[in-house]
């Protein structure tokens, strides 16, 4: 599938693409994540998969875009 992941802060604004529509193969990736010019607190990360087809896929092949919460602490 073709990956776009974004991080978002509590108000909403995008302050990191770590992936910008790249293929990743099926299993399991790793993406590694510099939060050093942030603030420690809650974010906000959303994850959207693009099949081949140009279908909108998550992780288990719905038509769902999920948002996850994280907490980056220093």
């Amino acid at each position: 599938a073709f990956v776009t992941l974004k991080v978002y802060d509590v108000l909403g604004q995008e302050v990191a693409k770590l992936l910008d529509h790249e293929r990743v193969d099926e299993g399991e990736s790793e993406v590694e994540f510099d939060g050093s010019h942030l603030a420690s607190g809650v974010y906000f990360y959303r994850i959207q998969a693009e099949g081949i087809d140009g279908a909108i896929l998550n992780l288990r092949g719905n038509s769902v875009t999920p948002v996850r919460k994280m907490l980056l602490t220093k």
